[in-house]
């Protein structure tokens, strides 16, 4: 949390910074007027504060990173300073102090920034600081249960004990915390269910409770909450509907929700919400078709619907989203035709995820997107049988999912050749034809069950995974096991159920990290070379060839196999012990 203060850079013995290491030095008690002392991200120690008692006019402290494992009088010295606003002690090793239970003093403190020490549980003394606006023990230590005692710090208006295992239900004094702007809950394995109380929290701009245990149902009260700006219950077991009342919150630009078990229809009221940016729903239950009214988002940069049942066509009204930026409508049952119309505005979109459903993209023939993407992925859409010319514009393409689409065409040159190398690249399950020379796709490419021919393809150095299954390329595997610079990083290789032919290559030393190969159902003539049984494989599929020989003991180099398959070969002798 930023601080509350405001001090000029460097006064004259009235703030003290530093980049030092070592111990602290106690002469620094000496400053008697020293107003703000901050000696964070260094690498300091000191046994004791003892020598920051006398520093009446300190109003702010931060010793963030230092080593106060064996300064036990820490809290003792710091909490009795009479002036003191701001105690910064992140990463500080501080612990339990059993002989420690409540504050007399230190009505002025009003920023506790402790996140990242060994604290076993939320020290109850806290609740004795009854000016605290401010209060921050991140980390991974705690556990639970949340005392019941926010009644007692009324005034708190920022609380963050995320990333920690309290394994506890949200106590009923939080919901009374009228001041509070900013609550983080997340990722400390929350139980229970959140309560209609929620409604009391007027001031909350920013609500997290995220990666927890919740169930039950997201309450109606939430549309009480005027100043809601961010709200995130994403990953956890909420059941029941999105509240209509989520139409009220004015000022709402995050909407999480993912990963729950919601179920009914995204709200119309969802088009109220002039402000959101970011609206996720995804893996969740929902049906029913994504309202019309999204169209009346003008803000929104982030819409994610994926992994749902939601039915219904394409809304139209989804090219009026001009600040749209990732839309991600996979793995639904959303059906009917889409045009370019769809995506009239889309000038900012760079992710266009829609997989799975059942959809027919008919565009004119000269379209020109107006948005340049990274990612798109249209597997199983209807996109044939020509291939798409209106990838031909995108230059920025990195990402590529355009299986199952229908696409009976030879591979357009222009594609081979865009600007930027493609890091993931699937066009499996077409019927493209053609040969290919080079494919420049730096980490994973799946051109299987299509009709390509000619040689193996030359790969980028830094390729992992090969899938050229079920296509008829022909030749030798020299060129791309022996001459090629991906042999170091490649993990899978699958080019089964082609025409190759001649020698498994001996030069299989450098693929040290494959694990996955296939080359059954080719033309393939030779003995098993001696270099493959050195490699960690977990999978050796070589059916279906005209192998011969004999297997030889080195077989017992490859401990990690868990599928073999030399079926249909002609090989030759006993399997060796």
């Amino acid at each position: 949390m930023g601080s509350l203060l405001q001090f000029p850079a460097r006064r004259q013995n009235k703030s003290f910074t530093a980049g030092v290491e070592g111990a602290i030095p106690h002469n620094l008690g000496n400053l008697s007027k020293l107003q703000y002392l901050d000696l964070g991200d260094n690498n300091l120690n000191s046994k004791t504060l003892q020598w920051v008692s006398g520093l009446s006019s300190l109003q702010y402290v931060d010793l963030s990173y230092a080593d106060l494992s064996k300064a036990t009088d820490w809290a003792q010295v710091t909490f009795k300073l009479p002036s003191l606003l701001e105690l910064h002690l992140p990463d500080c090793r501080l612990e339990d102090d059993p002989f420690f239970n409540s504050i007399n003093s230190s009505k002025s403190l009003a920023v506790l920034d402790l996140p990242r020490n060994s604290f076993s549980s939320v020290p109850k003394w806290i609740f004795s600081l009854r000016g605290l606006v401010s209060i921050d023990i991140t980390g991974y230590s705690l556990e639970g249960p949340i005392p019941d005692y926010f009644g007692n710090i009324s005034f708190l208006e920022v609380l963050d004990l995320s990333w920690n295992n309290l394994n506890s239900s949200i106590p009923n004094s939080l919901y009374s915390l009228n001041r509070l702007q900013f609550l983080s809950l997340s990722e400390t394995q929350l139980q229970g269910t959140i309560s209609s109380a929620i409604g009391n929290l007027s001031s909350v701009t920013q609500l997290d409770l995220s990666s927890n245990q919740l169930n039950g149902q997201i309450p109606l009260s939430i549309g009480q909450l005027s100043s809601l700006e961010e709200f995130d219950v994403s990953y956890n077991q909420l059941n029941g509907q999105i509240p209509l009342s989520i139409g009220q919150l004015s000022s709402l630009k995050k909407f999480d929700v993912s990963y729950n078990q919601l179920n009914g229809q995204i709200p119309l009221s969802i088009g109220q919400l002039s402000s959101l940016e970011e609206f996720d729903v995804s893996e969740n239950q929902l049906n029913g078709q994504i309202p019309l009214s999204i169209g009346e988002l003008s803000s929104l940069e982030v819409f994610d619907v994926s992994k749902n049942q939601l039915n219904g066509t394409f809304p139209l009204s989804f090219g009026r989203l001009e600040s749209l930026e990732t839309l991600d409508c996979g793995y639904n049952l959303l059906e009917g035709v889409v045009s370019e119309t769809h995506f009239s505005n889309l000038t900012r979109l760079t992710t266009l995820a829609a997989s799975h459903n059942r959809l027919r993209f008919e565009p004119n023939s000269s379209w020109i997107p107006p948005f340049q993407c990274g990612r798109i992925e249209m597997d199983h859409w209807h996109l044939g049988p020509k291939f798409p010319q209106w990838l031909k514009f995108q230059k920025k393409l990195s990402y590529l999912d355009i299986s199952y689409a229908g696409i009976l065409d030879v591979m357009p040159t222009w594609f081979l050749n865009l600007p930027t190398p493609f890091e993931y690249l699937n066009l499996s399950s077409n019927q493209l034809r053609g040969e290919i020379s080079y494919l420049n796709v730096r980490n994973s490419v799946d051109l299987s069950s299509n009709r390509f021919m000619g040689p193996l393809p030359r790969v980028f150095p830094t390729l992992r995974f090969l899938i050229l299954s079920n296509n008829s390329f022909s030749g030798s595997l020299f060129e791309l096991v022996c001459n090629s610079s991906s042999e170091k990083g490649m993990e899978v290789l699958y080019i089964d159920k082609n025409l190759i032919s001649g020698d498994i290559p001996d030069c299989w030393n450098h693929w040290q990290n494959l694990f996955l190969l296939n080359l059954g159902n080719n033309n393939l003539t030779s003995k098993i070379p001696t270099s493959l049984w050195y490699l960690s494989l977990t999978m050796l599929n070589l059916r279906n060839n005209t192998l011969f020989g004999e297997l030889p003991y080195t077989l017992q180099n490859s401990p990690h196999l868990r599928m073999f398959d030399l079926s249909e070969n002609h090989f030759s002798g006993s399997v060796p012990a």
